[in-house]
């Protein structure tokens, strides 16, 4: 699936309320940002998000950010959220390399909803789900970690249940199937879930945590 380039995405992404412009400004200091203490959830890789704005209507008592690098899939995600009101959403255009500048110890829950793959061996180290990602999310993660990721792809889903488990994750739920699986695991589809639903592609799940 490609995204289109959005005129004006720079415009867009500057008057917006719901993105923040200085993101290393607030670290250690969301909760004064969402102007509460509830959980604060985090998507890399937001792309135009669907994902993170309807986990935000369903879930009023946490917090969602959404971090997307892409300037026109952000603007995208502002046109996306309408004329809602969503005070638990802030939205986040930067390069995922640099959260930990972005936030303390204040993040209880990471999605990775279809990031990209890289399916080649040589840029394995740029999964979300490399051991390098993973000791960086150790920097932003409130105390206990909690990583729940969705994918088509077999080699990354293969992989990050390797890095995972060598990590000393535990896996709450793992599914080969999510959407076929008996046990009707609660999900709310991205952009791109839809259109492999459609396409009858099966989407691996997994849902993995470390309690420290």
């Amino acid at each position: 699936m490609r995204y289109n380039v959005v005129k004006g995405a720079k415009h867009i992404i500057e008057d917006s309320e719901y993105v923040v412009k200085n993101p290393n400004k607030y670290k250690n200091h969301w909760n004064q940002v969402f102007g509460n203490n509830n959980p604060i959830c985090l998507e890399l890789g937001m792309g135009r998000g669907v994902f993170i704005i309807e986990m935000a209507i369903a879930n009023p008592n946490k917090n969602f950010i959404g971090l997307e690098i892409d300037g026109s899939q952000t603007a995208t995600a502002v046109k996306n959220i309408g004329t809602k009101k969503l005070k638990n959403l802030k939205m986040i255009c930067a390069d995922a390399n640099n959260i930990a500048e972005f936030f303390g110890r204040e993040i209880d829950t990471i999605y990775l909803t279809f990031s990209e793959p890289w399916p080649k061996k040589q840029d394995e180290k740029k999964r979300f789900t490399s051991m390098n990602y993973l000791k960086l999310y150790d920097r932003i993660f409130k105390k206990n970690k909690h990583i729940i990721l969705k994918t088509d792809n077999k080699i990354l889903f293969a992989s990050s249940l390797e890095n995972l488990s060598k990590y000393w994750y535990s896996f709450e739920r793992v599914s080969m199937d999510l959407h076929h699986d008996e046990r009707k695991i609660p999900n709310l589809m991205t952009d791109f879930e839809v259109q492999y639903y459609k396409e009858q592609r099966p989407i691996y799940y997994v849902d993995a945590s470390f309690k420290g």
